[in-house]
């Protein structure tokens, strides 16, 4: 089962409380199909870039196996660029620039060997170009989403048109109470259910996620770590690593789903030990079975002995 990735590959500038680093590897694109590469599941990348892009982040791309066909380099622009600083707590952050470059004008054309996925992964993007992804593939493929408060707020008729054609729609809590104007996660993933995602996925920073799918509640810890360097791109490498299980496991039914979410939760632990994606470039299938294994332990509920 194959996926397809559209977002952005970027540059960021990233500013922790315990270090800094300038211009590196980042975007949406890039951490997902990292994160599904390590399941090994086939990933297609599809987003652009400018002049400025050098050959060896693509080439680390293609190091991991990532299908780079679909990414576009426009020899007139510079490419996206992002610079954030990150409170102590690490779970809120201060936005210092942002330059979209060549990705203000991105229109997704997907080459013919790209339009036939299993899995669509869209990341966060203008709802429009989410859509026209959807407009150029089969209509097959399981259809995963991610969005954000930008859209939220400034393109609610756009946004909900393409939720209407999203399967699985992956969200922080702030944005599920912010899309669906309740206080309550349980009734904001119904509510936003209600929009057109069937599965609805709520990722709650370092309280876990929560699934929503069918009739199933499912909640999933995150895993305790003693050292986090950089949060940036770990909503994005649970959205590569929950589709890189489903891919993995040829299923999308509740149980896949509930599997898929620890696996996203294994991986995104991984990314926030290092700035940008370099833990991606380098874990290895058996340490993401150890930490999923962590993961086991963290949530198993003893058996009660009543009086």
């Amino acid at each position: 089962m194959s996926i397809l990735v559209v977002g952005t590959v970027a540059f960021d500038t990233v500013e922790t409380p315990f270090g800094r680093a300038e211009r590196i590897l980042g975007g949406s694109a890039t951490y997902a199909c990292l994160a599904a590469r390590v399941l090994g599941a086939p990933v297609q990348l599809n987003a652009v870039v400018g002049r400025d892009f050098p050959d060896a982040h693509v080439e680390a791309l293609v190091s991991r196996g990532v299908d780079v066909e679909g990414l576009v380099r426009d020899p007139d622009g510079e490419t996206f660029f992002w610079a954030g600083r990150y409170h102590y707590d690490l779970n809120t952050r201060d936005t210092l620039a942002t330059h979209l470059n060549v990705l203000a004008t991105f229109e997704p054309d997907l080459p013919a060997s790209y339009r036939a996925p299993g899995i669509v992964c869209l990341g966060n993007l203008d709802p429009t170009v989410q859509a026209s992804v959807i407009d150029q593939t089969s209509g097959d493929a399981l259809v995963v989403a991610d969005t954000m408060n930008f859209w939220i707020d400034n393109t609610p008729d756009a946004l909900r048109e393409t939720l209407a054609r999203v399967d699985v729609l992956v969200i922080n809590d702030e944005e599920a109470r912010q899309l669906s104007g309740e206080p309550n996660l349980v009734r904001a993933a119904r509510a936003v259910r209600a929009l057109g995602p069937e599965t609805v996925i709520v990722k709650k920073g370092e309280h876990g996620a929560l699934l929503f799918c069918g009739d199933d509640v499912f909640s999933a810890p995150a895993y305790p770590l003693e050292d986090v360097v950089d949060p940036t791109g770990a909503g994005d490498t649970f959205l590569g690593g929950f589709a890189g299980h489903l891919a993995r496991a040829g299923a999308t039914d509740a149980d896949a789903m509930r599997q898929a979410v620890v696996v996203g939760s294994a991986l995104a632990s991984f990314v926030v030990e290092a700035f940008g994606p370099d833990r991606l470039l380098t874990v290895t299938a058996a340490e993401l079975d150890g930490r999923i294994d962590a993961f086991r332990r963290l949530s198993a509920v003893p058996t009660i002995v009543s009086a």
